[in-house]
């Protein structure tokens, strides 16, 4: 059966979805987050595409972990893992506020390998995303055994009954000749299969992949994903593949050259006929209220009285038997009411460092690419291209000073809260400064080495670590402590009524209802 025709089992797994809409997942080469500005603009980009899941390769961060966006985008990432390593390779997945809502887990394979699993509206289908960044066809072939090896592993850990979309640069020309590959692409590719290209399309016949960029047809203009420095050249080197058992769910495969962030690659965008479900690994952590209002003696007036008149209620209704929990709940309850009253909730605003003027230069520059992109003559390319190269180092410099004057705000405002002895703003400003915000941890791992990706095998684990180190047998030989030489000046005498009440309030932080 060739790649056009579909059978019965592929249209009873697309009714399970039960999705009236379609989710755009999209990957893009970047050449390099590790440039002031740059998430920024690949964030605005996603969010004019309207795309929810946004593969990145060649991102260039280091290490593993997670970040987020002061837009609200997060960012999952995998790279080199060692120390003092140049900022190479390296692979992401940025997520919409709604994808963040829907993911179960995600781990880091590697430099050129990530992958994450979300939750759809059908519960016995999950979506897994792999997103890679292959090495160039001329790389040396132990570099692309091991890719390749790596990558044959991250594919057989996703179910069959599972969703997986691999996607990414894959440095692969797969051509239009389908000849022998009936099954996996179809003819609307760019050019002829290269060595990558033939590693790649055996990759995909082994999982029972479909490229979804050679099915559809479209202009050269909109199937190339990569242009050359002198826009003379274009190939088809970015790919994006589906399971072949949900290849309807894949509605089409498109170039947007209009999508601009300072790379010769494009964004490619896929439309996948899936809903994606909310999926909530842990409880809300609860609210934050705006207790620095508090020392505004109106306000604090104003949280006492409310606060004494709930705890009249609890005078009044003492005769009744009540649990423990029951009662700490109605304290609870009380506090968060008399809060909601009189100081309200915390403003979570996060600064943003990119001024006005650097976005008009980065519209500027966008503008610039549509020219570039809709020039007929080679003249004209020739002239577009150099304007591109001057306003995209116009963005980068404006781009760095955004970066600095933000950093001397910070510490200025560092300073001046150490001399008003502000602790709370001062440990808040050096977390900026640091990256305390941005940098996420490593996913919890097993003791045999593997990636725990759900919320219920993490806990788990966690129990397990706790256990063994808390549950420690007693040691066979006990330390010999040998007596002090001098006796400690220690008051050992009977403490007070009233030092006791002023224990009490220091431990509980509860000055506020004694004035």
């Amino acid at each position: 059966m060739t790649l056009d025709g579909q059978n019965r089992k592929e249209a009873t797994q697309l009714r399970l979805l039960n999705s009236k809409s379609a989710t755009k997942i999209g990957t893009w080469n970047v050449r390099s987050m590790y440039i002031p500005g740059k998430a920024q603009t690949i964030a605005n980009e996603m969010k004019a595409y309207e795309i929810g899941i946004l593969g990145i390769a060649e991102a260039r961060w280091n290490d593993a972990g997670q970040s987020k966006l002061t837009s609200g985008e997060m960012i999952i990432y995998s790279g080199h893992m060692e120390e003092n390593t140049q900022h190479s390779e390296g692979v992401a997945i940025m997520l919409s506020k709604e994808a963040q809502k829907t993911l179960i887990g995600w781990e880091p394979i590697s430099a050129r390998i990530i992958m994450a699993k979300f939750k759809t509206t059908n519960k016995r289908i999950s979506l897994n995303i792999i997103q890679c960044y292959a090495p160039t066809n001329g790389a040396e072939d132990n570099i692309k055994e091991e890719f390749y090896q790596l990558l044959e592993e991250t594919t057989r850990k996703c179910s069959s009954k599972d969703i997986t979309i691999l996607m990414g640069d894959l440095n692969a020309k797969v051509g239009s000749d389908n000849t022998g590959y009936e099954q996996v692409m179809g003819r609307h590719g760019v050019g002829e299969m290269n060595e990558n290209g033939e590693l790649f399309a055996n990759h995909c016949a082994n999982h029972n992949l479909v490229i979804g960029g050679t099915v559809f047809q479209h202009q050269k203009c909109h199937l190339a994903t990569w242009v050359s420095p002198d826009m003379n050249t274009e190939n088809q080197i970015d790919h994006v593949c589906i399971s072949k058992k949900f290849r309807r769910s894949l509605q089409d495969v498109r170039v947007k050259r209009g999508a601009d962030a300072a790379t010769d690659h494009h964004l490619i965008v896929a439309n996948v006929k899936l809903k994606l479900k909310k999926h909530q690994n842990i409880e809300s952590t609860g609210k934050r209220f705006n207790v620095s209002m508090l020392e505004n003696k109106t306000k604090k007036s104003e949280f006492q009285i409310e606060l004494k008149n709930r705890f009249s209620i609890f005078q009044n209704a003492a005769e009744e038997i009540i649990s423990i929990e029951d009662h700490w709940q109605e304290i609870k309850n009380a506090f968060t009411t008399a809060c909601e009253t009189s100081v309200g909730l915390k403003n979570r605003k996060h600064q943003e460092w990119i001024t006005p003027e650097t976005l008009v230069k980065v519209e500027k520059r966008k503008n610039i690419k549509n020219i570039l992109n809709n020039s007929k003559t080679r003249s004209a390319k020739q002239s577009a291209s150099r304007e591109y190269t001057i306003a995209n180092k116009d963005v980068r410099n404006s781009a760095r000073r955004d970066k600095r004057a933000f950093v001397d705000k910070l510490t200025a405002e560092a300073e001046e809260a150490a001399r008003a002895n502000n602790i709370k703003a001062l440990y808040d400003n050096i977390k900026l400064l640091t990256g305390k915000y941005q940098k996420g941890s490593r996913p919890v791992k097993s003791k045999e080495g593997k990636t725990l990706n759900t919320h219920e095998e993490q806990m788990k684990r966690w129990v397990e670590h706790f256990k063994d180190v808390l549950n420690q047998d007693p040691p066979v030989r006990k330390a010999d402590i040998p007596p002090s030489e001098e006796l400690l000046a220690v008051d050992c005498k009977r403490p007070s009524t009233g030092e006791i009440k002023k224990a009490i309030k220091k431990t509980t932080k509860l000055q506020v209802l004694t004035t």
